[in-house]
């Protein structure tokens, strides 16, 4: 399972040190250029973490199935094209992982006697102030992992998470936020107390300064960049055994193939929806 899981943990560590170091602290990136602050975006993270449930929001099809946009023809909203990019590839990743995990785990007894998998679920489980992540929504049993299924599950999340649900709110930033204007971080002077139509001059007396603005757009392009392979294209090959190493190029061929439906899909568009192209994805949250 180490080595299932080992690419999409790559720089994971580093960057989010970075992260706290540089871009969440007081007078850091965060604090200078949005409104929210530092004390703001840390508020927002424990708000987040606090209602995330892995058995819904880390199961795709069921997160669209809570918030009723769950659909595979297109008649629920049929330009939704980043539902229907991600959900094929949370597919081929549930896929990939399902045969992973049971050319070794072909028994509930081997997983119910492997003491470091009992060992991984109670950390993920375990409450923060008692040294664990404390995840909700873990689909254990009585406090263990008794079946494939729920390994399945647990490791598609992980998976997934670390790629497509990064890829799909990282790739767009620059295009988001590379014109502040178009989507301020921060607005300087008092917001309006009423609906009375403001001038042009009202609206650029609010836009922030050149230098906020600079770095607004710096940050952006930076942090929109892909520094890690492709999902899939692995920088360690920790896979060797041949029934692994076929399941591994199984799922490559299958994120071919989703991108050969995205470019179609996309010949037909004037406005090309190209964040999720599985050649785009890295393979771990590195930047």
């Amino acid at each position: 399972m180490f080595k299932l899981l080992g690419p999409h943990f790559l720089y994971l560590i580093a960057i989010n040190d970075r992260g706290l170091n540089s871009l969440i602290v007081p007078g850091g990136y965060i604090d200078t250029a949005m409104a929210i602050g530092y004390v703001g975006a840390l508020e927002l993270l424990k708000k987040g973490v606090r209602k995330w449930r892995m058995n819904v929001d880390g199961i795709y099809p069921e997160l669209l199935k809570s918030r009723g946009v769950y659909c595979k023809d297109g008649s629920i909203l049929p330009t939704f094209y980043q539902r229907d990019d991600t959900l094929a590839l949370y597919e081929a990743i549930h896929g990939y992982v399902t045969k992973y995990v049971n050319l070794y785990y072909d028994t509930s007894d081997k997983i119910i006697g492997d003491n470091e998998i009992q060992t991984f679920g109670q950390e993920l489980t375990k409450s923060k102030s008692d040294g664990g992540c404390g995840i909700l929504g873990v689909p254990l049993k009585n406090g263990r992992f008794t079946s494939a299924e729920q390994l399945t599950i647990v490791f598609t999340s992980i998976i997934f998470t670390s790629t497509v649900v990064h890829s799909a709110v990282n790739t767009a930033q620059y295009d988001t936020y590379g014109f502040p204007p178009n989507y301020p971080t921060r607005l300087d002077g008092a917001p309006p107390k009423n609906k009375s139509p403001l001038t042009e001059e009202d609206i650029v007396k609010c836009v922030v300064d050149r230098e906020t603005t600079i770095e607004v757009m710096s940050l952006a392009i930076i942090l929109s960049e892909r520094i890690t392979n492709a999902l899939g294209d692995f920088e360690v090959n920790y896979t060797y055994d041949p029934a692994a190493v076929k399941i591994v190029e199984e799922f490559r061929k299958e994120l071919k193939d989703i991108g050969q439906n995205i470019n179609q899909r996309n010949e037909k568009l004037e406005r090309k929806f190209e964040y999720l192209y599985p050649e785009e994805i890295p393979n771990s949250i590195s930047l």
